[in-house]
């Protein structure tokens, strides 16, 4: 078993229904634990496929904690498939979920939305564990919200308005991983990425952003990190690497651009970062590991 921590990306999409990139989630693991970071659309199917990868932590059954950077439904929408899906295939504790205020109530419903499948399950003959597909969830702010003796989790606030949201640092005994979440330029981050092993970025084209509508426009440059923008966040933290996710490629109404005008626009992303930052950067895809 490898000691070595590692970031999986299970999801490195955006709202747009990019068919080779699934809802956001990020995936710490060490040794074989594993922590995600948001549960977008796919995530357990996603988690499988890294398993056949080797990477045996992400197993269904082991998925077992997981951090919500903020309540949009991209970053959300995989909830009921990670609170039932691994409880259907023996995980036998309840997953623990940390995040902002209103992930209790969002667990609360989505549980609720299920009961006849729990009713039924629970009266058959299958051996489904009697509580895998309960959840305790945790409300956070600031500071350290989980800890074991593999690492320690740390969240900071971001901006991403009208939300609140939040990144996180993971200290490993080999690594510090820091995962942005959506967010526009803050000093928090700053703070909490400085000097990280990788750092996990979400961004948005600085020259596709300028070809939207104004409404569109002023609502993407307020939440988000341009690419540019992101090239002077690096410089300031100087991460190990950066790894570009959550990536805004702007090729039209839903990413419907062909694959090379995507293809163009990423390479065009990278150059915009290194206008200001000349270390390692990955524009990441789906179950690349780092």
């Amino acid at each position: 078993m490898s000691k070595k921590t590692k970031v999986v990306m299970l999801g490195s999409g955006t709202p747009n229904p990019v068919p080779d990139r699934a809802g956001p989630c990020v995936a710490v693991v060490v040794e074989n634990e594993s922590y995600l970071v948001d549960f977008g659309s796919n995530v357990v199917r996603q988690a499988e496929k890294a398993r056949r990868m080797g990477i045996s932590a992400l197993s269904p059954h082991n998925l077992k904690r997981a951090f919500c950077t903020h309540l949009h439904s991209d970053h959300t929408v995989g909830i009921a498939d990670l609170i039932f899906t691994p409880w259907v295939l023996e995980r036998s504790e309840p997953i623990q979920l940390f995040g902002p205020k209103g992930l209790a109530a969002m667990t609360e419903h989505t549980t609720a939305a299920f009961e006849a499948d729990i009713a039924g399950r629970m009266s058959s003959a299958c051996p489904t564990p009697e509580i895998g597909y309960k959840s305790n969830v945790v409300e956070i702010s600031e500071g350290v919200v989980y800890e074991d003796s593999l690492v320690k989790v740390e969240a900071f606030p971001v901006v991403h308005p009208p939300f609140e949201a939040y990144g996180y640092r993971f200290k490993t005994a080999d690594r510090v991983v820091v995962v942005s979440g959506d967010t526009a330029p803050c000093d928090s981050l700053l703070r909490y990425a400085k000097g990280c092993d990788i750092l996990v970025h979400e961004v948005i084209s600085a020259t596709g952003v300028q070809k939207r509508t104004p409404d569109w426009r002023e609502y993407h440059t307020t939440v988000h990190t341009t690419s540019t923008q992101l090239g002077e966040i690096a410089a300031k933290t100087q991460p190990g690497t950066l790894v570009l996710y959550h990536q805004l490629f702007m090729c039209g109404e839903n990413e419907t651009g062909a694959e090379i005008a995507i293809r163009e626009r990423e390479l065009e992303i990278l150059d915009e970062i290194r206008q200001n930052y000349l270390g390692p950067v990955f524009s990441a895809k789906d179950l690349d590991i780092f």
